[in-house]
Formats: C-alpha cells, sequence, structure tokens
C-alpha cells in the first residue's frame, strides 16, 4: 500500500478538549448476487476531502481488554452480534484508519457510551492514535486524529443499559484545516454532530437517525408520552432538513453520513423492502424532505448507478442471505453540481463489517474550487487546540 500523502500539511500535535453541551471550538433471485471486492479509494491529494462513515454497533470490541469492565469477559451468548472468530485479531480502528489511506473524517454511530463514562472516551481517544506494533504494521508515518463525541442526555427517552445506547463520534485528521465541532440544541439522544470547516465553506453532519418503531416517545422535559418512534423519525428528518438547510442557506456545502434507518427503494434492500405503513410513511417523508426539498444527492446511487450494495447484514444470518442499503452519504446540490463527488461506495464485504452488523461506506470530495478564503458568512469562529 504505498505511503499516505500529506494534504494538506500536517498542523501541530494538538487534540480538542472536552466539548461544552453545544459547540466545540478548535483550530432478485433466490440468494443475493456475488459481491465482487471492493476497490479502497485512491490515496489522498492536497485537494480532496475524504469522508467514511460506519456504524460500529458498540465501541467495545475495539478497547483494549483492560479498558473493559468484568462482564465483557464472559463468554457471550450463542449468536452474540459481536462475538468474534476464534483466533481472530482484535478489531482495531486503527488498523481501519490506515487501510482506508487515513481519511479526513471518519464518522461512527452507535458508539454506545455513556455520557459518563470518560474513562471510555479517553480510551478512544488513545487508541486512534497509538501506533500499530503488530509485525508489519508499524505506522510511525501515520495520521492523528481527533475524536469528538455527541452522546445521549435524555433522561426519558434514552435511559436503557445504563445510558450505553445510541451515542456518535467523529475522529477528525489534525491536518484538516481549524475544524470546529458542535451539537444540535434539538438531538438529546446523542445522534447528530456536525462538523465546520469554515476555509473549504463545508459542513459535515455525523448522523444515527432514529429508527421507525411503535415503541413510545416521551416529551424530553417531562415524561409525558408524546407518540411513537416512527412521530419522532419523522420529525427528526425535518429538524435535520433544517439544519442543513441553515448551512446552504449562507452558502456552505453540507455532507450528511450515517445511518439513516430508510431503505430508499427495491434495489436497497434483501430478500424485500420493508412494506409496513409506518415505514412506507417515514420512506415517503426521508424523500421528499431530503431528496426532493433539498435536492441532496445519494453519492452511492450517483456513481454506481443501480447496482445493489448492503450496508446492513444481519449478524444471525449467513452472509449473503440478507441485507439493506440504510446507510449513506448524501451531499448539497452544489457539490454535485459542480463534479466534486469523486469517488463513493460502500465496502460491502465480511471482513470490512468486523465486529459490527454494518460495513463502511465512504466519499471522496474535491476541495480545490471550494471557497479558500475563511468561510462563509456565520460560520463558527476557531480557538487553537490545545497542546498535548
Amino acid at each position: 500500500m504505498p505511503s499516505p500523502e500529506l494534504s494538506p500539511p500536517p498542523l501541530k500535535r494538538r487534540r480538542i478538549s472536552g466539548p461544552p453541551p453545544q459547540q466545540t471550538h478548535h483550530s432478485q433471485p433466490s440468494s443475493l448476487p456475488s459481491i465482487s471486492a471492493h476497490d479502497l479509494p485512491s490515496t489522498s491529494t492536497a485537494d480532496s476531502l475524504r469522508i467514511y462513515s460506519w456504524n460500529i454497533n458498540g465501541i467495545g470490541p475495539f478497547l483494549p481488554p483492560s479498558t473493559l469492565p468484568i462482564t465483557n469477559f464472559l463468554k457471550p451468548p450463542s449468536g452474540s452480534k459481536t462475538s468474534l472468530k476464534s483466533g481472530s485479531p482484535r478489531p482495531s480502528l486503527r488498523a481501519n484508519l490506515k487501510r482506508w489511506e487515513w481519511p479526513h473524517i471518519l464518522c461512527l454511530q452507535e458508539v454506545k457510551i455513556a455520557p459518563a463514562d470518560t474513562k471510555t472516551q479517553s480510551c478512544v481517544r488513545r487508541i486512534v492514535n497509538t501506533p500499530l506494533d503488530s509485525d508489519g504494521e508499524n505506522d510511525s508515518n501515520g495520521h492523528l486524529y481527533d475524536a469528538c463525541f455527541c452522546l445521549p442526555r435524555d433522561k426519558y427517552n434514552a435511559t436503557g443499559f445504563g445510558g450505553k445506547l445510541y451515542g456518535v463520534c467523529t475522529l477528525i485528521r489534525r491536518d484538516v484545516p481549524e475544524p470546529a465541532t458542535r451539537t444540535a440544541e434539538w438531538d438529546l439522544e446523542g445522534r447528530v454532530l456536525l462538523v465546520e470547516i469554515p476555509k473549504w465553506s463545508v459542513m459535515v453532519v455525523n448522523v444515527y437517525a432514529v429508527n421507525g418503531t411503535t415503541n413510545d416517545y416521551r416529551d424530553p422535559a417531562t415524561g409525558t408520552v408524546v407518540g411513537d418512534r416512527h412521530d419522532r423519525k419523522r420529525i427528526f428528518h425535518s429538524l435535520l432538513r433544517d439544519e442543513v438547510r441553515r448551512y446552504e442557506d449562507k452558502g456552505w456545502d453540507v455532507v450528511v453520513a450515517g445511518d439513516i434507518n430508510v431503505s430508499r427503494t427495491l434495489i436497497d434492500s434483501f430478500p424485500q423492502l420493508r412494506m409496513g405503513e409506518e415505514h412506507v410513511r417515514n420512506r415517503a417523508d426521508f424523500e421528499e424532505k431530503f431528496i426532493m426539498d433539498l435536492g441532496m444527492v445519494d453519492t452511492f446511487r450517483l456513481l454506481h448507478g443501480r447496482r445493489r450494495k448492503f450496508s446492513y447484514r444481519p449478524r444471525n444470518k449467513p452472509w449473503g442471505t440478507g441485507g439493506d442499503r440504510v446507510d449513506m452519504i448524501l451531499v448539497t446540490k452544489g457539490l454535485e453540481a459542480q463534479c466534486r463527488v469523486r469517488e463513493a461506495d460502500v465496502l460491502d464485504s465480511e471482513e470490512e463489517r468486523g465486529p459490527s452488523d454494518h460495513v463502511p461506506l465512504f466519499v471522496v470530495l474535491s476541495v480545490s474550487r471550494m471557497n479558500g478564503g475563511g468561510g462563509a458568512q456565520g460560520g463558527a469562529e476557531t480557538d487553537e487546540r490545545t497542546k498535548d
């Protein structure tokens, strides 16, 4: 694998301090068609922005054994989603970053970290920057990353498993020019984290969208039942759409990356698309608000047409017997209109799935023609990151 190029020249080694509640400033047939080996994107260059997204279904398998609670050492039940093959190496986020040629941004969903668990958050910041030490895996020339979190703080709707549910984490390469991260006031479940890059007038949203179910949704302030999670999903769509529009109105380009929890069409599910009344409404709602209203572009469909690939594959079934493309990377229409979407794909292989039930996906965007003059109107101011 070719050694990565610096894009742009690296900043001084720094880390992001813990974020306050709202903003952190810093500088077919009866079986599936056969799956061919995926192609990773080309090595990064000085005029590209490379973004990966992955629902990891829990950070636990990626943590060193000394970090795990004692219950994690008990034998997992048969069919456990996160059980690993005997003799397989422990999953490593650092190894993934290296294999993917050091993307500028990695959006992780469903990290399942309790908001008060600062030990695990610190551990994640450490493991993504600890050089690999296995034979032939030294990465002393690799990049360093800042890890930013948005974790659930809704005392009525995010209380299961001691608060270890939902949650997103965004890894930002330290040579990305002066990024700033913030959460959304309307998201208390740890589902949305925004990264602003004023120099390029680009905002990247890490999203773990609500999964529509008949479970109750409660008012976060009072605990009163105000609908079910199908209702909340459609409200979530509206709030996220409005967030994207605010940036577009200021001249920014927006990337929405993550687990959308919607399969768009028949070719995005196997063996069949969910056709219950509420799921049909949720799908139509997504299409109306993001594809029709905002004019956002599904980057995988843009470059691969009707090709079938799936981002979610249940672990309780043999590989290749079912799947859905519920994870997406969407871009606002300006990026597509100016032909800035260079590459996009779903890394649809059993190896890439790792301990999760989702596989990663990525997009490579051209930034050579993006605004380099200090950002668009209304962008967040940025302060220097604290030195290590």
